[in-house]
């Protein structure tokens, strides 16, 4: 709130700026980032404030957003209500996660040929907090699935470059491994494969590291199942190892089912799983999925087994690509269209909530130590029909209204707590800051009109008193 006032312009009229706007705070994939480890150490970000406006109309500098760096693969919840907010999959994709607020008007925008002095300036508006959890979900074409030591970190060994710890003991691989597959050498196709583990009969409702890493699954558009065809050391039916991972896929997510798997039955050179190939692969066949004989170990069967899977991949993208298509167009709703809309709500025997886009935002805004800015904001509520709703609904002389946290008290006018009193000298001298005709125990100051020709300054009792000494 300001007034210009220079030589010889002495009524230069308001000339108050307007508040810049806070920071947004936005989500961006990077390149260069793997994992989200540095999030475990830095969990609360803010971005920066807009600054106050100034006089001569000046409006105060908007702040920057704050871009957080995520990998590719982040997935944005609403930690409070559970809600999915993004998918984070392309490098240099944003998602703004907490929208910055709007600065507030200078008094410069209220001034009217009624009122040409306004004691009127806005606050600005609070920012957006949020509460977010992000999970990573690894972005592979091809993911290994099955039980602990069936050779699922062999066979990503023996299919690319990666180096996965390897060992003759279950859980050996404690974090998914990724490797890049190419087909026919360095001009053929290529796809990602994701070695994912730690699967066991109950990964679907937490047991062991099921939660952990089930989630990397659902990024990926074709399951691979290996499958110890000889039973292991236990001697445990292959049968019922399959049956036990696909209950897991299933519980987690009944999407899976349908997703495009093969069936890599593992360490056909041993005896044990020879013996069992023929009756293992009919069952298998019968229920409709396609087996694949290799030994990750020797690399039997495995460029076979790769190609079918490059194959299977470009299937299930054509398929991807046609589900997509009717998705692509754009759809208009009315979602956002009437913000001024407002519900009013009872709250026991005298309390009422009022909820809307337009008020509450106008709340947050209001400074309620100008009395100005309160009559204002009465005057809203007169004409918005919240007031006429409120009496609609029995609202009687000192029942309490909140809006936007601000708790009000029902009478002739709302009626608000003391305040401090925050009013400069000149304020004090020349204009009052509270609406009541009398003020207890305190002298009252009017505000008067400066065109007013009834109205004697100092200058001119001054001016009386030099002629009075005169005469």
């Amino acid at each position: 709130m300001s007034f210009r006032r220079e030589k010889f312009v002495p009524k230069g009229g308001p000339d108050g700026g307007d508040g810049g706007r806070g920071g947004d705070v936005v989500l961006q994939v990077a390149p260069n980032i793997t994992s989200l480890i540095e999030f475990q150490y830095n969990q609360k970000f803010a971005a920066r404030n807009g600054q106050n406006g100034t006089g001569r109309k000046k409006t105060g500098k908007s702040a920057p957003r704050l871009t957080i760096r995520v990998p590719a693969g982040t997935v944005v919840w609403d930690d409070d209500t559970g809600e999915l907010l993004a998918d984070l999959t392309d490098e240099g994709e944003t998602f703004r996660v907490a929208r910055g607020g709007r600065g507030g008007l200078g008094n410069v925008h209220f001034k009217t040929s009624m009122r040409q002095a306004p004691r009127i300036a806005e606050l600005g508006e609070p920012g957006e907090e949020r509460t977010v959890r992000l999970e990573l979900r690894l972005i592979a074409d091809v993911g290994l699935v099955g039980l602990p030591n069936a050779g699922k970190s062999t066979l990503l060994a023996a299919s690319t470059r990666a180096t996965p710890k390897i060992a003759d003991y279950p859980f050996t691989t404690l974090e998914p491994n990724l490797g890049v597959v190419q087909i026919g050498g360095r001009s053929g196709p290529s796809f990602v494969m994701a070695d994912i583990p730690g699967l066991i009969e109950g990964a679907a409702d937490g047991t062991g590291l099921g939660h952990d890493f089930l989630r990397h699954i659902s990024r990926t558009a074709v399951l691979i199942h290996v499958l110890d065809a000889s039973g292991g050391l236990e001697g445990r039916d292959p049968m019922v190892d399959f049956e036990t991972i696909n209950n897991e896929l299933r519980s987690y997510d009944s999407e899976l089912a349908q997703r495009p798997m093969l069936v890599a039955l593992n360490k056909v050179d041993l005896t044990e799983a020879q013996e069992r190939l023929p009756a293992l692969e009919k069952t298998i066949q019968e229920r409709g999925y396609r087996t694949y004989e290799i030994s990750a170990a020797t690399g039997h069967g495995v460029s076979l087994l790769l190609e079918a899977a490059e194959q299977t991949l470009q299937e299930a993208r054509a398929a991807a690509v046609e589900v997509q298509k009717p998705q692509e167009r754009r759809l208009y709703t009315l979602d956002e269209a009437d913000e001024r809309a407002f519900t009013v709500t009872r709250r026991g025997a005298s309390g009422f909530t009022v909820t809307g886009g337009a008020i509450e935002r106008l709340t947050r805004m209001t400074n309620f130590d100008q009395m100005d800015s309160v009559d204002r904001y009465q005057r809203v509520l007169e004409r918005s029909g919240i007031s006429d709703e409120l009496e609609e609904q029995g609202i009687e002389p000192g029942d309490i209204v909140t809006i936007a946290g601000h708790e009000l008290t029902w009478g002739e006018e709302f009626e608000l707590p003391e305040l401090p009193d925050r009013r400069t000298a000149k304020e004090r001298r020349y204009g009052p800051q509270t609406g009541e005709d009398e003020l207890e125990g305190e002298e009252r100051f009017e505000l008067v009109d400066l065109d007013d020709e009834d109205y004697e300054t100092d200058d001119d009792v001054d001016a009386e008193d030099g002629e009075d000494d005169a005469s």
